[in-house]
């Protein structure tokens, strides 16, 4: 079985143990379609791009809290409606979980608005994208109008090279995440916001070539709303990312049409 197949497996699993006494205290799962135009395509040389293409996504996604923590994964699955290379299939995904001071002590861990502090794990994989472990802390913090805001700071060590220059992985990465639901309208505004940075600026590429290479940023938000007290919603993503995959110039300015169903 493919590996990708496995993961989409292993995201859906943990509704199976939630609630009781058991490891895992929640969870939910999300299917998601998406659907936008003027996607860039990494260039066979790995030092640039092929084009701009539809893209059409399919995303799994979980979130839950576990006995020492909490965890978050998602698994894209990606079709090039009128991409330029041969191969018009790719797939993404992020698997990671933190564990919460707060639960492993028994005890709250913070002053004023920080309400927790954990040590934070990653890991990321794709067709393109390079594959990379991370390891950092995560905070939670309360502020007024957010349902939640997560911080977390990441270092960053590339195992497997992707599209961009060997080592573009590697680094520092600070994620912000937040919710918000403006009050019984129906209205959500959630997302993330990836900077990778202390990127070296000249690497080499997997050819052993010199590619030069960038600080990454990746603005993800999504504005969606919610019917009724169901699990579907409709909405649009704005998708915001420069220097993809570490290819300095290869800057991504697009958004998709939503549709996500909570199970």
């Amino acid at each position: 079985m493919n590996n990708k197949w496995i993961i989409a497996a292993l995201l859906v699993s943990p509704a199976a143990f939630a609630g009781g006494d058991s490891l895992i205290h929640w969870s939910d799962f999300s299917v998601t379609g998406l659907y936008g135009q003027n996607y860039l395509e990494p260039g066979e040389h790995f030092g640039g791009y092929e084009g701009q293409a539809d893209q059409t996504t399919m995303t799994l996604e979980t979130a839950g809290g576990w006995k020492n923590g909490d965890w978050f994964a998602f698994q894209d699955f990606l079709y090039y409606n009128d991409g330029s290379s041969d191969d018009n299939f790719a797939n993404y995904g992020e698997y990671g979980t933190r564990f919460s001071a707060s639960k492993m002590f028994d005890s709250k861990v913070g002053f004023g608005p920080l309400t927790d502090v954990s040590l934070a794990l990653q890991f990321e994989q794709g067709s393109a994208a390079a594959s990379t472990f991370l390891v950092g802390i995560g905070s939670d913090w309360t502020i007024p109008g957010f349902s939640y805001f997560n911080l977390n700071v990441y270092h960053r060590s590339e195992v497997v090279a992707g599209a961009g220059p060997k080592g573009a992985s590697d680094g520092w990465q600070l994620t912000p995440v937040w919710r918000v639901d403006f009050g019984d309208t129906g209205i959500v505004f959630d997302g993330y916001i990836d900077w990778i940075f202390s990127v070296d600026d000249e690497m080499l590429d997997i050819y052993g070539g010199r590619v030069h290479a960038d600080n990454m940023v990746h603005f993800n938000p999504q504005l969606k709303y919610q019917f009724a007290d169901s699990g579907f919603l409709v909405g649009i993503e704005y998708d915001y990312w420069k220097n993809k995959y570490g290819i300095d110039g290869m800057d991504q300015n697009t958004g998709s049409v939503i549709v996500k169903y909570h199970f």
